[in-house]
């Protein structure tokens, strides 16, 4: 695994409590009683969060150990690894006391962020010749684990949570509160960071509104309400201009998210990219729109009605792949379906109207 592309993901899950004991201290670094096999290693100890400590030793031969220490009364703690700093897609490896003392530790693949998508024996964290161990002792537990990796590590970003819930059956629940931080293993120093959670949102709230509502609203008056000319021109150039606009600002607000993720969605990215191109060319097409009578005006139009639905198809396509690249759950495919549902039940109705219409005006020859 290549660990300098990757971002480190800490999950701490557990309950805290402060009552009886005294928390772990890097002051009492040489009194703490570690899991066996790890007392002998050099660590360095440093307090990252809350009550949280955190003891590492990097070698030689890349190989990283890892102690983490908490007040604990119930819940699990667990330290994971992504490649694009989210949670989703990352490998953990996690432990816990069970209800009946018995202590876990366990590798598990992120695939989603329910609890039926965190999965128990799966990942792909490359497991060192040190067995993974997990020990309480008093108010404070331990949990250690070595991973060797093939080239060494440097800065990292990592995220802290925890919860209050015992897994059972290795099933893991979700954590209480977090926090991200930037660590650096060589200088042994981190600082806060953040999530653009609110951006993320943002880009794709206007690409949803603009490109995969507006935009096909417009389209819907151009084909349906031709009657009432000129208004329905009016209202198709209005609309569409007002998608765009919004579309474009989506797609602004995605470019600041990728300088600040950099996140590998090369699908997602060139499929955006794409339907720009389309949606300027289509803008522009306005301003050389021919004439009624202009001999080339039916092929401006053959040009404006594909290209335009072409718009509106990959529009529909990289919608559903940004939601599934960047995990936004199935609240925001149902969302996007339903209104996607209606647009299509909305299309098929005027359609169906329209072909009616059509098939009144068709006068059949008289028979003789």
């Amino acid at each position: 695994m290549e660990i300098a592309s990757l971002s480190v993901l800490v999950i701490l899950l557990g309950g805290i409590s402060l009552v009886g004991g005294q928390a772990d201290n890097c002051e009492a670094n040489r009194n703490a009683v570690l899991p066996v096999g790890y007392s002998n290693i050099t660590l360095v100890c440093l307090p990252i969060w809350n009550n949280l400590i955190l003891r590492y030793s990097l070698n030689e031969d890349n190989v990283l150990t890892i102690v983490l220490s908490m007040l604990y009364t119930s819940g699990w703690v667990g330290m994971g690894f992504s490649k694009d700093g989210m949670m989703v897609g990352s490998s953990a490896m996690v432990g816990w006391i069970g209800n009946t003392g018995r202590p876990h530790i366990k590798q598990f693949y992120l695939r989603g962020q329910s609890s039926s998508q965190v999965l128990a024996d799966q990942g792909q964290l490359p497991a060192a010749g040190g067995s993974p161990a997990i020990v309480q002792n008093g108010p404070n537990i331990y949990i250690a684990f070595q991973l060797k990796f093939l080239s060494r590590i440097t800065q990292q970003k990592l995220l802290f949570a925890f919860g209050t819930a015992t897994p059972v059956n290795d099933r893991l629940t979700k954590h209480q509160d977090k926090i991200s931080v930037s660590f650096d293993f060589s200088s042994r120093t981190f600082s806060a960071s953040s999530y653009p959670y609110q951006l993320k949102r943002t880009h794709g709230i206007l690409n949803i509104i603009g490109w995969g509502v507006i935009l096909p609203i417009g389209a819907i008056v151009a084909r349906y309400f031709r009657t009432s000319d000129p208004l329905w021109f009016y209202l198709h150039s209005a609309i569409q201009f007002i998608g765009f606009i919004l579309g474009l600002a989506g797609v602004v607000a995605g470019v600041a998210l990728y300088h600040k993720l950099h996140a590998s969605v090369s699908s997602h990215r060139a499929l955006g990219i794409l339907i720009l191109v389309l949606g300027i060319l289509q803008v522009l097409a306005l301003f050389l729109r021919p004439e009624k009578d202009y001999k080339l005006r039916k092929y401006w139009n053959w040009y404006h009605w594909w290209v335009g639905r072409l718009v509106l198809f990959l529009a529909v396509v990289n919608i559903f792949v940004g939601i599934h690249v960047g995990s936004a759950g199935d609240s925001w495919k149902i969302g996007y379906g339903f209104n996607l549902g209606l647009l299509l039940l909305a299309t098929i109705i005027l359609e169906f109207l329209l072909w009616t219409k059509w098939s009144k005006k068709t006068v059949n020859a008289p028979t003789f």
